[in-house]
């Protein structure tokens, strides 16, 4: 049973979210305010959060902000906003992946199915036991741990799968449309959004100096590849 965090202040779509939830077998904790989810998170870690944006008092993008200093739990924004600006906002946020309301169960249900999924693609065995050094960064696949310096890095679902993939085929370039494919799992249009804001975020948890990148590097007009320097 997967433990699902909603926060939403608009009743009528909570508990339509809620008992659409309920009728795939989920367990919801719905609250209307992003200080009344922070304090649920923290009771009781959900398996996923369920986002909305406009909220009285602490806006959606602060709680985001916040969830992401204490927890990596994946975090799915659900909001009737649909501009780039605020879908990139509110990736860079540290959200997983954006849903544009109104949004039928079928689709909250994929979206989430889709961000929950923890195992990689189908990928080669890499070697030593799957523990991988690029320069200073050393990535064990087996315990889903990546380091820099020897320290760990805390990094969102979303970006530690990115760089699991892109790091298992290094100096292959991959474009947008294929890393939503093998990532994110879906295809959906202007979903490169996703990819871009991931990317910025990886850059900034694992680059010195994210601006001139090392690792996830840029192919202009394609996308993206992993080639340390």
């Amino acid at each position: 049973m997967t433990r699902v965090l909603l926060i939403e202040d608009d009743p009528a779509v909570r508990r339509g979210v809620t008992l659409g939830q309920q009728r795939r077998g989920h367990r919801t904790e719905a609250v209307a305010t992003g200080e009344d989810g922070l304090e649920a998170l923290t009771a009781s870690p959900p398996d996923i959060v369920l986002l909305d944006l406009m909220l009285p008092g602490m806006s959606g993008l602060e709680v985001c902000r916040r969830i992401r200093e204490i927890s990596q739990v994946p975090i799915v924004i659900l909001s009737a906003r649909s501009d780039d600006v605020d879908v990139v906002v509110g990736l860079e946020a540290g959200a997983d992946d954006y849903i544009v309301k109104p949004a039928s169960d079928e689709v909250i249900e994929a979206r989430m199915r889709a961000v929950m999924r923890r195992l990689a693609p189908t990928q080669p065995d890499p070697p030593d036991g799957g523990r991988t050094v690029h320069g200073d960064l050393e990535i064990d696949r087996a315990a889903l741990r990546v380091r820099k310096h020897g320290k760990n890095l805390t990094l969102a679902p979303s970006e530690l799968k990115l760089l699991l993939f892109l790091s298992a085929w290094p100096d292959r370039t991959f474009s947008r449309q294929e890393l939503l494919e093998q990532v994110w799992e879906h295809s959906f249009y202007g979903d490169a959004r996703l990819v871009d804001a991931c990317v910025m975020r990886l850059r900034a948890g694992t680059e010195d100096d994210p601006r001139n990148p090392r690792y996830i590097q840029t192919v202009r007009g394609f996308g993206y590849r992993f080639g340390p320097l």
